[in-house]
This record gives C-alpha cells, sequence and structure tokens, in this order.
C-alpha cells in the first residue's frame, strides 16, 4: 500500500509548477514533494535553499524521492519564474477598508476555472511558514489567491495550503474535458516581462505624487493580467503604455 502505479500524468497539470520561497522546515518540503505528487504535479521549485536534503525531507516525501530529485533550485523568485506566463501568489493576509494594498484576492476553485485550458506555464507561489510572502513578492505575481479559512486562526501549515490548491486544480481537471475546451493560449513569459517593465516605466515617469506611484503600478499589472490576455492583444496595450510612457518621459526633457 502506499506506493504508485505507472500511468500519466494528467494533462490539467502539467504546466503547472509549485514554488516554494525560503521555506523554513525540511519537513514542510518533504511533505509538499508528497503532496503535490498525490495530484501529479511534477515540477517543484525552492528559492533560498540548497539541494541537500534532510533524512526529514527524505521522510517526509515518501514516494515523492523523485520530485526532490528533480527539484530546481533558485535564488530568486524572478529566476524561478521566468519561463513562466502567469505566476500565481499565495496569502493568508486579509486586508480591509477603502485604501487597500492588494485586493482582488481569487479563491482556489477559481484558478483552474480559469487558467485550467490554456497553454503556458503557471507558477503557483507560496512563502515561508512565519510570513508568507512579503509585499514586495506578492507584487511580482500576476494573480493572488487565498485559501478561506477561520479568522480566529487563518494561517494554514505550508503542506495543507500547497495540498488545498492542488487538489482543487486536480478535481476540476478531472470534471472536465480540458482538451475539448477552446484552446487559450497564455503569455508568452518574455512579453509578461516586458508588460511589467513598460508599466514600471510608465508609473514613474508620470507627474503624479511619488507616494502614488507603487499603487498606479500595482493597479495596472493586477487589472491587465487578471483578464488573461492573450500575446496580440499584449502587443496593442503595450503600445500605448510605451508611447504615454515615451510622452511623460519626452515633457520631462522639456522642461528640464
Amino acid at each position: 500500500m502506499g506506493g504508485r502505479l505507472e500511468v500519466d500524468p494528467p494533462l490539467g497539470v502539467r504546466n503547472v509548477s509549485v514554488v516554494l520561497v525560503e521555506p523554513k522546515y525540511d519537513g514542510n518540503i518533504g511533505a509538499v514533494a508528497r503532496s503535490i505528487l498525490n495530484f501529479g504535479i511534477m515540477d517543484l521549485r525552492i528559492v533560498g535553499r540548497n539541494r541537500d536534503w534532510s533524512d526529514e525531507t527524505r521522510n517526509r516525501a515518501k514516494h515523492a524521492q523523485n520530485i526532490l530529485e528533480s527539484c530546481k533550485i533558485f535564488e530568486s523568485l524572478e529566476d524561478a519564474t521566468k519561463d513562466c506566463s502567469v505566476v500565481v501568489g499565495t496569502s493568508g493576509k486579509r486586508e480591509i477598508g477603502d485604501k487597500i494594498t492588494f485586493r482582488h484576492f481569487l479563491l482556489p476553485e477559481e484558478l483552474p476555472e480559469r487558467l485550467g485550458s490554456s497553454e503556458g506555464r503557471i507558477a503557483l507561489v507560496f512563502g515561508p511558514e512565519d510570513i508568507g510572502l512579503t509585499n514586495e513578492q506578492l507584487q511580482e505575481c500576476d494573480i493572488l489567491v487565498t485559501i478561506p479559512t477561520w479568522e480566529g486562526y487563518p494561517i494554514l501549515n505550508l503542506s495543507h495550503a500547497v495540498s488545498i490548491i492542488c487538489y482543487v486544480w486536480y478535481v476540476t481537471d478531472a470534471k472536465h474535458d480540458f482538451a475539448e475546451s477552446q484552446e487559450m493560449r497564455l503569455l508568452n513569459p518574455a512579453l509578461r516581462s516586458r508588460l511589467r517593465s513598460e508599466i514600471s516605466r510608465l508609473a514613474s515617469s508620470m507627474p503624479t505624487k511619488e507616494h502614488k506611484r507603487n499603487g498606479i503600478e500595482e493597479t495596472l499589472n493586477r487589472v491587465i493580467m487578471r483578464g488573461l490576455p492573450k500575446d496580440d492583444e499584449i502587443h496593442r496595450i503595450l503600445s500605448v503604455i510605451s508611447e504615454a510612457a515615451d510622452s511623460f518621459e519626452g515633457d520631462k526633457t522639456d522642461h528640464s
């Protein structure tokens, strides 16, 4: 009991990568390896740790040793997601009120509904056990998701959070025949990087108060990516953003 069968992984998760940012506990790394394999996900990426797996990591991974062996190690979240078309950040942070930094968190079941039939790699990013992803790291993500939990004790164990997200993705795939659905291609990763760079340039060049720039950049990134635009649509959006940034930069030069 508890072994593996030689069957192909499900199509719906073939382009999903799980990214752990600076996980603190060896046991959780092994538990995550086991959890993602339970749902057919093969690509584990870790930021800020080495590959010298301890006995605890190996023991907690059980029959998912191949996930540990193929795990990729990166120095930064940006490096870990360079080949991804959409980066999904997870967080238990809940902000309320009109003036909040992050908003429009999706629920786990909304992710595969929106992205499951897409081409292009999708990164599911999880932060360290004690503090989760920082605001700066969440800003590197295109879509944010939170798992609804009781407010009296809202933060889940890392491997439990990974299991819930992967489970929802897997069962949604089981309920839908993605092969027969309308194919949707996600952004080319290079285009995604260029879009974020040009949005940053636009926000930096706009004639507005300094404290508003981060909010403008965050909102543009989030609203545009929430629509899951295709490459041709991004080219049009980039044209507008680049021309606006050029204009603002030209105005600064004229007045200098």
